[in-house]
């Protein structure tokens, strides 16, 4: 037809054969470059992204805390996340599901509490610490307090933690033993336990309502008392006699996706580098 720009035969299949080409390249192309690219990838850094979730008494805070950085320095890698909270409140978030892999309790009885839960395997938990009480009371010394007996007097504003947490029910055994020591006398317990204004779910919470003067004595722990609040409170010693010995435990949690990393923090813990540290925070060593 005339107006029409018709092609010969040779020019269209020319163009075909250049465009199988084009195409022919192209799919080469998509299968070479991720090749190339896979093949690079192992001389690539590769550092393993995890986290390590550790339910951890209220009296471990400062402790566990430079563990924790020292376990990650160890562990490139590895993130530890501290969830500090009173033992037995950490025993009841465990019993009901909480994702952790690592429990450390201030007392037997919250380990018990995850093992019956199912989340403790039985014989896996294990002795890392003791610690010991004593009293504290604010710098000024408000209530003129020189010895234990000074507890009783009428009036005094005292702060315990609630019987539910260890320090607490340690406090209570402390008291009981009173009664049986003629220089105390067997209503001295309950003169005691009579001026308590307030009961706290944890020995943190116990020894900041004394250091802001919100209470006149407090029962802690030891390991309490640091450089930290030493020029804040002032202390009245428990002879051994009295002091129940507090036993810390530890345990990896049984559903844990990080069990190896689990038993490598109790390893850490348990280690004479752990001790160490446990040591200069005012534990005591495990016997």
């Amino acid at each position: 037809m005339m107006g029409m720009d018709r092609q010969s035969p040779a020019r269209t299949r020319k163009k075909r054969t250049w465009a199988a080409s084009v195409l022919a390249l192209a799919a080469f192309a998509s299968v070479l470059v991720p090749w190339a690219m896979s093949s690079r990838l192992p001389d690539l850094p590769m550092t393993r992204q995890a986290t390590l979730v550790v339910l951890a008494a209220a009296s471990l805070s400062e402790v566990f805390a430079e563990i924790g950085q020292r376990f990650e320095a160890e562990h490139p890698g590895v993130a530890v996340l501290l969830n500090l909270a009173g033992s037995q409140q950490l025993a009841q978030q465990l019993a009901q599901g909480a994702p952790a892999d690592v429990f450390a309790s201030a007392d037997e009885k919250q380990m018990g509490i995850a093992a019956q839960a199912g989340r403790i395997a039985a014989g896996s938990s294990q002795p890392f610490a003791h610690n010991r009480l004593v009293v504290i009371y604010p710098q000024d010394n408000p209530a003129g307090l020189e010895k234990l007996q000074d507890l009783a007097k009428p009036g005094l504003r005292l702060v315990l933690a609630a019987s539910e947490a260890p320090v607490g029910r340690y406090s209570l055994v402390f008291l009981d033993r009173t009664s049986q020591t003629p220089a105390f006398g067997p209503d001295y317990a309950a003169a005691v336990l009579g001026n308590v204004v307030s009961y706290e779910q944890t020995v943190k919470a116990v020894l900041a309502k004394v250091q802001l003067g919100e209470g006149d004595a407090g029962i802690v722990y030891v390991s309490d008392v640091n450089a930290g609040n030493a020029g804040l409170i002032g202390i009245l010693e428990i002879p051994d006699s009295l002091n129940p010995a507090a036993t810390y435990l530890l345990a990896p949690i049984s559903d844990s996706a990080e069990h190896e990393l689990a038993q490598a923090f109790i390893r850490l813990v348990l280690s004479p580098d752990g001790q160490e540290i446990l040591a200069r925070h005012g534990f005591l060593p495990i016997k």
